[in-house]
């Protein structure tokens, strides 16, 4: 299989922009970060844009395989829409944490987020094996997300 590279950098350019803007949005409300009380085995602040980084490419590279995979377009199309739904989620999760300062909504919609997570993982195993491979440490990296976001939660 030849690979679209069109394709590729586009599936990839979309959640980084998603997380972009994320980040661009939550910039100024970050200082919070250091000044709340964190759970144990809280990683250091520069570990987490460098975490998203990583993740957002191989969620695109996954989204990519599935979308190009030689399998039924509807059962695509409904994994790329939970997909998309999971990058809304993601998105709004930083503005309720971070510019809001809401730590338990945070911390539910998060749920909802592994939630969705979980189902476009088992999706795009269904279609493609390697895509959803590369989902696993998004699923694990939010899982820790939401002891962080409920540490955080508890202790302030």
């Amino acid at each position: 299989m030849k690979c679209d590279w069109k394709k590729l950098a586009l599936a990839v350019a979309i959640p980084l922009a998603v997380g972009g803007l994320s980040a661009v949005l939550t910039m100024d409300n970050m200082i919070m970060f250091d000044a709340v009380k964190k759970p144990p085995l809280s990683p250091p602040k520069w570990l987490f844009p460098a975490a998203w980084t990583v993740l957002y490419v191989l969620m695109g590279i996954a989204s990519c395989l599935v979308y190009t995979a030689d399998a039924p377009s509807g059962k695509k199309r409904s994994s790329l829409i939970v997909y998309a739904v999971s990058l809304v989620f993601n998105f709004l999760w930083s503005i309720i944490f971070f510019n809001l300062d809401n730590y338990l909504l945070a911390f539910v919609w998060l749920c909802a987020l592994w939630i969705f997570i979980v189902i476009v993982t088992v999706q795009f195993f269904g279609i493609r094996k390697s895509a959803g491979w590369l989902m696993l440490p998004y699923i694990l990296w939010v899982g820790f997300a939401g002891y962080l976001n409920f540490g955080i939660y508890l202790l302030n």
